[in-house]
């Protein structure tokens, strides 16, 4: 079970009150309607598919309701770090890389 800590609430809670989101930092066009068809499903559809380290939104939805981001290493599947919503991504390392 993976245990994740809600910046919000400051507790580290099991993964059941949680819900993924969706990748995190995803810039929505300023000008939606002047989008091309391809600009639009880029921003709609698209994500990254990174090894290691990837930003996600969070929703804790059997507690604050809020969303929050964080850094989750997709090779171990152990969260880096969580941060509230708004915030920039900190600059986390994945565990291996400091041995």
């Amino acid at each position: 079970m993976l245990l994740i800590h809600c910046p919000y609430c400051e507790e580290t809670l099991p993964e059941a009150e949680f819900v993924y989101a969706g990748q995190a930092h995803v810039i929505r066009p300023a000008r939606p309607a002047e989008s091309t068809d391809s600009e639009w499903e880029e921003f709609l559809f698209i994500r990254d598919n990174a090894r290691g380290a990837h930003a996600e939104r969070w929703r804790h939805v059997h507690g604050c309701g809020r969303f929050f981001n964080a850094v989750r290493d997709t090779v171990s599947d152990r969260f880096l770090t969580t941060y509230k919503a708004g915030e920039p991504r900190p600059d986390v390392m994945r565990a291996e890389d400091h041995a």
